[in-house]
């Protein structure tokens, strides 16, 4: 949040020198509050374990926020009881006369396959051009964030030969950036994945501005330059054992593309409980989106 100063405090012009973010009164004072309206495209198969994961990343923020979570029409979701979806979730026929101050794309279990070869791509196109004008800023995590560069810039994913899975540590290439204001030189995240979008064509397309990068893992943190469009390439929502369900998940199916996560189970030794070593970076990353691109931009009349 915003610190309030009077507007001629001597400390006000060092402090946003600082690009620490200062509000003076006749701002504050201007200032209309209402919750937050976010949107979760919840693409995952086990939609109430990442319904419970994103939850969490939104919940350390004195903002009240105001969620709705969406699924495909053109999908039917197999992991994920029709009560529990019937129930808890809308199609983008309900959103898509409304406006929302953010919305989330999360990843989902077809990478390996073209995009135009999933069953739900066209939909998908059409939420991707729908947040352009209906949506102050979209936040896309993994799959979500590669289909969202392939939509918008034109930027293919290539499939690694083995599968990205770990704790990678990432490096902040602009601090001044709001959006990894706070973080650590250095910090550590999780990714999943066995796709990637190429470093050097993240960095060679003009309109994408790269923040946090892995010597290893590649590009973790790009934006739009006017911040409406977010793409994490890992999960920072992930739980402490997620990587660890999916790595037992992927050898009990017998895949051959699968090693042991990296820099996970304590002495790589899968028995071991793994050390959580990513969720004060992750909570800091999602309450930035919520207060610099969300809050700070949004108007207070949606319509």
């Amino acid at each position: 949040m915003p610190i309030k100063v009077q507007s001629d405090l001597p400390a006000k012009e060092q402090l946003e020198n600082e690009n620490i973010f200062v509000m003076d009164e006749f701002r504050s004072l201007h200032q209309d509050i209402r919750p937050l309206k976010i949107v979760i495209l919840n693409l995952m198969p086990l939609k109430e374990d990442t319904e419970l994961q994103l939850l969490r990343c939104l919940s350390n923020t004195p903002l009240q926020i105001d969620v709705t979570f969406m699924m495909m029409k053109s999908h039917v979701a197999a992991n994920t009881s029709a009560n529990h979806l019937n129930q808890f979730y809308i199609t983008f026929d309900d959103v898509k006369d409304h406006k929302y101050d953010g919305m989330i794309i999360t990843g989902a279990p077809v990478e390996k396959m073209k995009y135009e070869e999933v069953d739900y791509w066209d939909e998908l196109c059409q939420i991707f051009e729908w947040t352009k004008t209906n949506v102050t800023s979209t936040f896309h995590i993994c799959w979500g964030a590669q289909a969202g560069l392939y939509y918008h810039y034109g930027l293919d994913k290539t499939i690694l030969k083995t599968k990205l899975s770990g704790v990678y540590t990432q490096k902040v290439l602009n601090r001044k950036v709001p959006l990894v204001r706070g973080c650590d030189d250095i910090f550590l995240c999780p990714h999943s994945r066995h796709t990637e979008v190429p470093a050097d064509k993240i960095h060679a397309c003009s309109e994408i501005e790269v923040l946090a990068e892995s010597d290893e893992a590649g590009v973790f943190l790009c934006m739009a330059k006017n911040g409406r469009q977010i793409f994490v390439m890992g999960h920072s929502e992930y739980d402490r054992m997620t990587l660890d369900q999916e790595y037992k998940r992927d050898l009990a199916k017998g895949l051959t593309d699968v090693e042991m996560p990296v820099n996970y189970y304590p002495d790589n030794d899968p028995d071991k409980r793994p050390l959580l070593t990513w969720r004060s970076a992750s909570d800091l990353i999602y309450s930035n989106w919520l207060n610099y691109y969300v809050y700070q931009e949004t108007p207070y009349s949606l319509d």
